[in-house]
């Protein structure tokens, strides 16, 4: 950290430095974190959207493309995401080190922009360089890159960095008087960065919002007008675009996640308030003491009342701190409204989901936090006689305290069972986390301590329909068929739109020669996932035996023209036109 914006090197000395450290931050990030090029896919989410999901494993092509344009999968229209993992798949096909280097390759991107990004605007290249050593190997982002699924935090990141650098290019340009072909190209490439970022994850919805915290600092675009009122009428003015994209991309998100299910709509407005506030806290208490990490955090359903008016004081006592002397220390009220802003589209005020909170929501808003901190630290120190001395033993004791909790978390996403093993270690009650830690020992066979963990995840919460689901199967492996179909008809009651659930439901029906229920169960199926050539093949089957030839033959043939390969298809379509052959 740099004790004071004014430090000037000689310029040779600078880029000696600049380059330096842009090397030291690249090839620190690249060893702290090459672990994860040898872990395994996790199974959550991972198979949905790389190894089992069928526009992807297959790689590029004109109909994956088309597919990742139209798709809502997963609740989300991130389409470039998609496009990213099928570009993935063409590199290394389902190799998982290839995904995961890839994921480290835009982690290492992002920090050098960012990087070079604080150096640019503010002037000051030991607290930007600051900066980006703590987004680069603070422990909560190691959910953010180590992850394969979650392409779109890094890959968002980067098109939101480079919105952040083509609007500092357009209003440097703009102060020049340069040619105003050059500032509209700076402003065009800002609009379309940002709109790339939209097509990675909707979480950057924020950015217009962050734009006009930089025109206050550190581009000085409000503070030094004689007329800010008028001033800042211009700059709002000037952000329509930027606004209009985030309000396309926030109905768009909130449309898809509705009708995928994912919205969680029965909390009150209490209770989501009181989820806010605590979040922020929790946030803010993991970034100074990131310990107790974990892929999932249950919602408790009810936050005791004491406690989240404690938050909410504390939170309110902070911001008044930042905002006292906004004159002289602007960083402060920028670097913390920076992070209460960008996390409000995940902070629950909208509950998706049923986590009360999760480590990859942190990857951009920890940056003005981090932001506030380092300011707000140098500038303290830089009076002291030895402040450059103290700022270095702080800084190196924190980064070296990053560094060895980052690379302790990345230990534990060496495989599903460790990783699910260490959430319920360090939470309660964690039923998603017990689900998934049962498929993850379902997988390697040991059906028993699956059933044992289903049986926990179903005891713990009842109306979670994954685990319900997950204990049917695997009781109707062991057998167990009459208590299986209860947890079955528990799962497809509770997630109606599971496309999966109903499937299963509907072969279970089928193998019990329960027509007409399996037939509905395939039908659901396919209202939610039309192209699935399996589930139109079940609903095929369902309809011959219930005389509903012409029926059948209809989804027989579509079955076919999804999966040419489909022999039992065939084979039904064929036995059924020679029963029928007025429907050739």
């Amino acid at each position: 950290m740099s004790s004071s914006n004014s430090e000037s090197p000689a310029p040779a000395a600078g880029k000696n430095y600049f380059a330096l450290i842009c090397l030291a931050l690249a090839l620190g990030t690249l060893a702290l974190y090459w672990p994860i090029t040898r872990h395994p896919f996790i199974l959550y989410d991972d198979e949905q959207y790389i190894t089992a999901n069928p526009h992807v494993v297959t790689g590029l092509s004109w109909t994956n493309l088309v597919w990742a344009m139209q798709s809502s999968e997963q609740a989300n229209w991130h389409p470039l995401t998609w496009v990213s993992h099928q570009a993935d798949c063409t590199l290394f096909g389902v190799n998982p080190g290839g995904h995961h280097f890839v994921n480290l390759l835009f982690h290492v991107t992002n920090t050098l922009l960012l990087f070079v990004l604080l150096r640019s605007l503010t002037g000051a290249m030991w607290r930007s360089a600051f900066v980006a050593a703590l987004f680069a190997w603070h422990p909560l982002h190691v959910e953010s890159v180590a992850w394969a699924a979650e392409r779109k935090d890094v890959l968002s990141t980067f098109f939101w960095l480079l919105t952040l650098m083509a609007y500092a290019r357009f209003t440097a340009c703009s102060k020049a008087q340069s040619p105003k072909s050059k500032f509209v190209l700076f402003y065009v490439l800002a609009l379309v960065f940002f709109a790339f970022g939209l097509m990675s994850k909707p979480m950057v919805v924020t950015l217009p919002f962050v734009l006009l915290l930089l025109d206050f600092w550190p581009l000085n675009r409000i503070a030094d007008c004689r007329l800010p009122i008028a001033n800042l009428k211009a700059l709002l003015l000037e952000k329509i675009p930027f606004f209009a994209l985030a309000f396309t991309g926030s109905a768009v998100t909130y449309l898809v996640q509705n009708s995928g299910g994912a919205v969680v709509g029965q909390m009150p407005w209490s209770e989501r308030l009181a989820t806010a506030v605590l979040a922020y806290a929790r946030y803010t208490a993991k970034i100074f003491w990131p310990t107790d990490l974990a892929i999932i955090y249950p919602h408790p359903r009810h936050w005791p009342v004491v406690l989240a008016l404690g938050a909410a004081a504390v939170l309110v006592v902070w911001t008044i701190l930042c905002l006292r002397d906004w004159r002289k220390k602007p960083f402060l009220a920028v670097g913390w409204f920076w992070f209460l802003g960008t996390l409000v589209p995940t902070i629950g005020l909208v509950q998706v989901g049923a986590a009360s909170m999760a480590d990859r929501y942190t990857y951009i808003p920890s940056i003005g936090f981090f932001i506030a901190l380092v300011w707000g630290v140098a500038g303290y120190f830089a009076p002291h006689p030895r402040g450059k001395i103290i700022l270095a033993g702080l800084g190196g004791a924190v980064l070296l305290g990053c560094v060895w909790i980052t690379a302790v978390q990345i230990s534990y996403w060496r495989d599903s069972i460790t990783l699910f093993r260490h959430a319920m270690e360090v939470t309660t009650d964690n039923y998603s986390a017990e689900n998934c830690l049962g498929k993850a020992y379902e997988k390697i066979g040991d059906d028993a301590h699956a059933l044992f963990l289903y049986r926990a995840s179903v005891a713990t919460e009842p109306r979670f329909p994954q685990s319900q689901f997950n204990l049917a199967m695997c009781l109707l492996t062991l057998g167990q068929t009459a208590e299986a179909l209860a947890h079955l008809e528990t799962a497809a009651a509770l997630e109606p739109r599971d496309a999966d659930i109903q499937f299963d439901l509907g072969i279970y029906f089928a193998q019990h020669a329960s027509w007409t229920n399996a037939a509905n169960c395939f039908s659901n199926s396919i209202s939610v996932r039309p192209n699935s050539a399996p589930a139109q093949l079940g609903l095929g089957g369902a309809d011959a035996n219930l005389g509903r030839s012409a029926e059948a033959a209809r989804h027989l043939r579509e079955a076919l023209r999804l999966d040419a390969n489909l022999s039992e298809a065939r084979k039904n379509l064929e036995r059924l036109l020679a029963e029928h052959p007025e429907l050739r």
